[in-house]
């Protein structure tokens, strides 16, 4: 199932989307929320004629770097021995649509397409056969990065955590396997990253053990499972996709920070 997120006529909604081209995707409005058992109402409206808003509404983003060992190299870095960990707080969260704003502090602004977790229900050591029962979901993401502040500040706080800085959606599909999936970033139509989740250094479930070993995470959270090998510029006017093969296109525009 592809649960989006959603406003329409100010009021928000979860839905389920059904369809398969484009032009002619619709959501099934649920009756309550999908971190628990939930109906469909039968109301269906065209996805067309609503916008979609980030798919969830984290209380965290636990972010992973150096996940992919091309990209670590392409970074001149190592793959380290634990997993590197990191927040992007929830004012950095964006959906499908809306605006990366270039931040004034930086001249050099990156995009890294990555496979995102989404969490569906509160938990903590969980061991690793267990680790399908705590996530709802997957979505793309893109961890928008300062990369001239990453370089010279030792806490990435700045540099991957400024407002916009992590766009997440279209929607959250439930049903797809994150061991193979094709991996894409384009920027105004050119493929800039192309990877496959099956090179990550640590799967989904060695970051769901990992992070959960030290913290809470509660329904909503998501993990960033660290990006391919291919990350590089983007400039005011770019418009940047990332596409996860058997979940969907998340698309962002690049602005001016006003």
């Amino acid at each position: 199932m592809r649960i989006a997120r959603f406003s329409i006529d100010g009021n928000v909604a979860f839905g389920a989307v059904e369809g398969d081209s484009p032009d002619s995707l619709v959501l099934d409005i649920i009756k309550g929320i999908p971190y628990a058992d939930f109906e469909l109402s039968g109301t269906k409206v065209p996805l067309k004629k609503v916008r979609l808003l980030p798919p969830v509404l984290p209380n965290k983003v636990v972010a992973i770097g150096r996940n992919y060992a091309e990209h670590a190299a392409e970074m001149g870095n190592e793959v380290p021995d634990v997993p590197v960990t990191f927040f992007k707080p929830t004012t950095s969260v964006i959906g499908s649509g809306d605006a990366i704003e270039y931040p004034s502090f930086s001249d050099e602004l990156h995009y890294e397409a990555e496979l995102a977790v989404v969490i569906g229900r509160m938990c903590r050591e969980v061991p690793r056969e267990r680790v399908k029962d705590v996530v709802l979901g997957y979505t793309c993401a893109n961890d928008v990065t300062a990369r001239d502040v990453q370089r010279r500040e030792s806490q990435w706080a700045r540099a991957k955590g400024f407002d916009t800085a992590c766009p997440l959606g279209p929607w959250v599909e439930t049903d797809v396997d994150p061991g193979n999936l094709a991996i894409q970033a384009t920027v105004n139509g050119e493929q800039r990253q192309l990877g496959r989740t099956s090179d990550m250094i640590r799967s989904v479930e060695d970051l769901v053990v990992h992070i959960t070993e030290a913290m809470t995470l509660l329904p909503g959270d998501v993990i960033l499972t660290g990006t391919p090998a291919g990350v590089g510029p983007l400039h005011v006017g770019d418009e940047v996709a990332v596409t996860i093969e058997g979940i969907g296109t998340l698309t962002n525009k690049v602005i001016k920070r006003g």
